[in-house]
C-alpha cells in the first residue's frame, strides 16, 4: 500500500531482533541522504522551536509565580498585636502592595505625639505628617494609633512632642511588605529620666521579592536546558541517533499508509526526490542590531545602515527626504492620536491632549538625525567596499559636519539648562521640586526643561503624573519627553549612527570593529564619571532619565556600545545565538509597542486579579502579556509581516 518494496526475510528478522532501529540500520542506499535530510529538518525545526521556547519559559515563570508566596494578607487581618485584641474591632488599616502596618504606642502620660515620615531615597526632603497619637490615659494603658507605611525604601520616622514641637526620637528602618510593627514610646528611669522609642516586630513580613526570584531561577534553568539541548543536537552522532529513533523506515511506512502523507522517497528505489520548494535565503543583515532594537541609540544605527543601502540602490536624495518626513509625521501622529495617555480621561480633547510623548520624540529625533545624515552623505571609498580596509578614523573624519552640528545642539542644551532664568527658581536648577531641597522650590520641577514646556505647550498638554510626584509630592505638570530633552535624544541617536558607521566601514573586520566599540565604551564611560563625580545626588550633571541629561545619554550610550561589543561577535560573527526571542519583537518594534499601548487593558493581556495587591498575580499577568507579544511577533515574522512606516 505504501509503494515500498517488501522487506526481505533477513530484514524482517532484523526488525524482530532490533525493532525499527535495526531495520533502519539495514535501510536502502538512500539512508545516508535521509539521515542528513532529517538532521537538517531537525535543525530547521529547532530554529522555529527556539523562538517558541519563550512561551515555555513564560509558562515556567508563571507557574513559579503562582507557587511562590508574595500575596497580600487576607482581608480583615489583625490591626493590633494579640495583647490588644479588643482594639482590633475598633481599628482596621487595609494594606496595599509595598505597605506595612505600623502601630504607635504612646505610653507617656499627659503628652500628645505627632509622627512624621520620609523616605531615605528622598534627597534633602521635608518630613511629611504621618499620624497624631493622643496621650496615654493611665499607666499600663497606652494610646495606640495605626497607620500604613511604605516598604519600597528605608524609612525615617521622627516623633515629636505635639505641644512643644520638639523632637522626641528618630528611627530609621526598612519595613517589610505586609509586616506588622509597633513603636513603643515611653519614659524610662535609669537614674536619669529618658524617653525610649523601641521598634517591635509583631508579625513578620512576606518576601515580596520571592516570586520574581523563583521565576528568574526557573527561567534561567530552562534557558540552560535549551542551550544544552541545542549543543547536543549540533553534534552529528547525537543527531544521527535521534534521526534513527524518529525517522525509521517503519515510521515512514506507518505515516504513509495510515495518514496518506506523500513520501519524500521514490516509491520504487527509496531515493530522495528533490524538493519542489526551497526557502530563499534572506539578505544579509546585522542580527545584533535587530536583537537590540527599540532604543534611541540603535535607531540611529538603523538610520545609517538603511539610508546607505537605499542610496546605493539609486534612490534620489529628494525622494528619500520625502520618505523621512512622512515617516516622522506618522510617528508623531500615532503618538498623539493613538497612544495618548489622556484617553483615560474620556474622549480625546484638544484642550487636554498630551503633545509630547515617546513616539513624538522618536519622530522628531528620527527626522533630525536622518536629514542630517542625508545632507552630508558621502559615498564609501572603493577600498572600504572592495578591499575591506578603510583609513584610520575614516568613520569619524567623514562626519565632521554632523559632529559640528551635534556639538552646537549640545551647547544649546547646556546654555538653556544652566543659564536660562526661571521665575521663582535658582538658575541652573536640576532638582525635582516639591518637598525636595527642603521645600524651597516646590514649583521648579525639572528646572529650565519644565519651564520651557509649560511656557510653550501649557500645563494641560503635558504629562500630569510624573514619577517625581510619588516620592517628592510635586504638584506641577512635567513631561519626561519634553522639548529640551529631545536635544539629548538626538545626540544619543547620533552616537548610534556612529556605531552603524563602524559596522559598515569596517565590515568583516571583526577586530577593528570590536576595538572601536571598546574605545567608544570607555570614552563615554569616562565622560559619565567626570559629569557625575560617581555620585547619585552630588554630581555636576546627575544621571536623570526624566531630564534626559547629557550624563544619562553618555552612560546609556556607553552601555550600548558594550552590549554591541558582546552581541556582535556572539550573534553575527560566531553565530552562537540567533538573538531569539528578542530578535522577533525587534523586527516589529513599532507594532509591538503600539499594540501594547492600545490593548494593555484588554484580555488576554490583562484580566481582573483575584488579589490586586499581590505581587505574584501582577507578575503572572505581566509574564503572560509579554509572552503573548513575543508569540505575536514570532508569528508575524514567520509570515513575513512587518509594519513599516
Amino acid at each position: 500500500m505504501t509503494g515500498a518494496r517488501p522487506p526481505t526475510a533477513e530484514k524482517r528478522r532484523a526488525e524482530e531482533r532490533g525493532g525499527a532501529g535495526a531495520a533502519f540500520q539495514e535501510a536502502a542506499p538512500g539512508r545516508k541522504l535521509r539521515l542528513e535530510s532529517a538532521a537538517g529538518d531537525m535543525r530547521r525545526a529547532l530554529g522555529a522551536g527556539w523562538a517558541l521556547a519563550a512561551l515555555l519559559l513564560a509558562a515556567s515563570m508563571v507557574s513559579a509565580a503562582l507557587l511562590a508566596p508574595g500575596g497580600s494578607p487576607e482581608q480583615g487581618a489583625e490591626a493590633e498585636p494579640q495583647r490588644d485584641l479588643d482594639l482590633d474591632k475598633k481599628r482596621h488599616v487595609e494594606l496595599k502592595m509595598d505597605q506595612a502596618l505600623l502601630l504607635i504606642h504612646n505610653e507617656r502620660l499627659g503628652t500628645n505625639l505627632t509622627v512624621y515620615w520620609k523616605s531615605e531615597r528622598c534627597y534633602r526632603c521635608l518630613f511629611q505628617f504621618l499620624v497624631n497619637v493622643s496621650q496615654s490615659g493611665k499607666p499600663g494603658k497606652p494610646s495606640i494609633a495605626a497607620v500604613s507605611v511604605s516598604t519600597q525604601h528605608r524609612s525615617v520616622l521622627q516623633i515629636n512632642d505635639t505641644l512643644e514641637e520638639k523632637e522626641v526620637c528618630r528611627l530609621e528602618y526598612k519595613f517589610g511588605e505586609f509586616g506588622n510593627y509597633s513603636v513603643l514610646v515611653k519614659d524610662t528611669y535609669n537614674g536619669v529620666s529618658e524617653i525610649a522609642c523601641d521598634l517591635v516586630v509583631n508579625k513578620n513580613p512576606v518576601d515580596s521579592d520571592l516570586p520574581v526570584s523563583i521565576a528568574f531561577l526557573i527561567g534561567l534553568s530552562l534557558v540552560i536546558a535549551i542551550s544544552f539541548l541545542r549543543l547536543l543536537l549540533s553534534l552529528d552522532d547525537f543527531s544521527n541517533w535521534i534521526s534513527k529513533a524518529i525517522n525509521s523506515r517503519e515510521t515512514d511506512r506507518l505515516i504513509n499508509s495510515e495518514l496518506g502523507s506523500p513520501s519524500r522517497a521514490d516509491p520504487l528505489s527509496g531515493d530522495i526526490q528533490p524538493e519542489m520548494w526551497r526557502q530563499v535565503g534572506s539578505p544579509y543583515r546585522l542580527r545584533c542590531v535587530d536583537t537590540f532594537r527599540g532604543f534611541v541609540f540603535i535607531m540611529g544605527s538603523s538610520i545609517f545602515l538603511s539610508m546607505t543601502s537605499i542610496l546605493q540602490r539609486g534612490c534620489s536624495k529628494f525622494k528619500l527626504l520625502g520618505k523621512i518626513a512622512w515617516r516622522s509625521f506618522l510617528l508623531i501622529c500615532i503618538g498623539i492620536f493613538i497612544v495618548n495617555p489622556n484617553y483615560c480621561l474620556g474622549p480625546l480633547s484638544w484642550d487636554k491632549v498630551r503633545i509630547p510623548g515617546v513616539l513624538q520624540r522618536l519622530g522628531v529625533t528620527y527626522f533630525v538625525v536622518a536629514v542630517l545624515e542625508l545632507l552630508f552623505a558621502k559615498p564609501m571609498l572603493e577600498n572600504c567596499v572592495l578591499e575591506r580596509s578603510c583609513p584610520f578614523l575614516r568613520d569619524i573624519t567623514d562626519s565632521w559636519p554632523q559632529w559640528l552640528f551635534i556639538l552646537i545642539l549640545e551647547s544649546i542644551w547646556l546654555g538653556l539648562t544652566f543659564l536660562l532664568p526661571v521665575p521663582g527658581c535658582p538658575t541652573g536648577y536640576l532638582g525635582p521640586g516639591g518637598i525636595g531641597d527642603f521645600g524651597k522650590y516646590p514649583n521648579c520641577t525639572g528646572g529650565a526643561a519644565g519651564y520651557i514646556d509649560r511656557l510653550l505647550l501649557g500645563d494641560d498638554h503635558l504629562y500630569q503624573h510624573p514619577s517625581s510626584a510619588v516620592l517628592y509630592h510635586t504638584k506641577v505638570a512635567y513631561d519626561p519627553e519634553g522639548i529640551l530633552g529631545t536635544i539629548n535624544s538626538i545626540v544619543m541617536a547620533f552616537l548610534g549612527v556612529q556605531a552603524g558607521k563602524i559596522l559598515l566601514y569596517y565590515k568583516d573586520q571583526t577586530k577593528d570593529i570590536l576595538i572601536r566599540f571598546t574605545v567608544w565604551c570607555f570614552i563615554l564611560g569616562l565622560i559619565s564619571v567626570a559629569l557625575t563625580k560617581v555620585s547619585e545626588n552630588e554630581a555636576f550633571i546627575p544621571i536623570n532619565k526624566n531630564l534626559w541629561s547629557i550624563s544619562y545619554v553618555t552612560t546609556l550610550s556607553s552601555f550600548a556600545f558594550f552590549i554591541l561589543l558582546v552581541l556582535y561577535p556572539v550573534v553575527d560573527v560566531r553565530g552562537l545565538w540567533t538573538g531569539a526571542p528578542f530578535f522577533y519583537p525587534g523586527m516589529n518594534s513599532i507594532l509591538v509597542y503600539v499594540g501594547h499601548e492600545v490593548f494593555e487593558d484588554y484580555f488576554p493581556f490583562q484580566w481582573k486579579l483575584k488579589d490586586n495587591q499581590s505581587h505574584k498575580e501582577h507578575l503572572t499577568q505581566n509574564i503572560v502579556a509579554t509572552a503573548l507579544w513575543v508569540l505575536i511577533a514570532y508569528i508575524l515574522y514567520k509570515k513575513k509581516i512587518f509594519w513599516k512606516i
